[in-house]
């Protein structure tokens, strides 16, 4: 076949394979391809739409709680006929589902005030759940003293800062404002590889920060050069219960034990 034959062909079958997707994306406003029969094109419409619906319905498990069936089905087609994903990986598909609730809001569609931040959450407890590091291959040691050893803080574990409160959102709790102070949250993922949440006050949260980027002081070092640049650096109650918190993000895995010492 001549090159000069050949690219009316190609011209078509691009048509066709842009008719075909256009109409599995919007069926209701995009033309069936006229040469395909009407049983076959739905089977693929349905296939390829239930298939995202199932996927958005277990990445956001609360989410679809709060929406009736056609809600629901009507948010998933919204996303589907008008977002433009750049990936081919299913796992990202959630993350692209955020992006689609961002540009809702900024086109004022009226969502709940809370939807972003509650998707973001169920959004990283899914990465987290599917994050690929392994406590155990990371040298350290798993039986040292956190607060005389240098405390390592967990790849697995995430400080997360939100408005409302996310965790306790669900049919029977639709908060319309704002917590009064910030939502704070640690998502970690223990050695039995379960993905746990644990509301943390500010002090925490700080302590965490710490730790991450530290190297080289013991717990009780890190706890009190903290609690020093707060002014409370004289406070033997606030010191006792920052070495309770060390305790504690052990006890959850968020610090999986002390550097190790050669």
């Amino acid at each position: 076949m001549s090159s000069a034959s050949a690219a009316p062909t190609c011209g078509i079958l691009q048509d066709l394979q842009y008719a075909f997707a256009a109409h599995i994306r919007d069926p209701e406003n995009s033309p069936r391809p006229a040469d395909i029969e009407p049983r076959r094109m739905t089977v693929y419409t349905e296939l390829f739409f239930n298939n995202i619906e199932s996927l958005l319905a277990a990445n956001f498990p609360v989410i679809r709680t709060l929406h009736d069936e056609s809600a629901w089905r009507g948010l998933v087609r919204d996303f589907y006929r008008m977002h433009r994903s750049h990936t081919p990986l299913f796992t990202e598909i959630a993350r692209e589902f955020i992006r689609h609730l961002e540009d809702r809001s900024e086109s004022g569609a009226g969502d709940p005030p809370f939807l972003i931040e509650l998707a973001h959450y169920e959004w990283s407890e899914l990465a987290l759940s599917l994050d690929e590091h392994d406590i155990g291959k990371i040298a350290h040691d798993p039986q040292g003293d956190v607060l005389t050893g240098v405390p390592l803080v967990s790849p697995l574990a995430r400080v997360l800062a939100y408005r409302f409160p996310v965790h306790r959102i669900g049919p029977d709790f639709r908060p319309h404002e704002p917590a009064p102070q910030p939502v704070l949250l640690l998502l970690s993922r223990g050695r039995d590889d379960v993905v746990r949440f644990l509301e943390i006050d500010a002090l925490t949260a700080l302590l965490i920060e710490r730790l991450q980027v530290n190297r080289n002081h013991a717990g009780l070092v890190c706890l009190d050069a903290l609690l020093h640049e707060l002014g409370r650096g004289d406070d033997p109650a606030l010191r006792a219960s920052g070495a309770a918190i060390l305790a504690r993000l052990r006890a959850r895995d968020a610090i999986i034990g002390t550097i190790a010492t050669r």
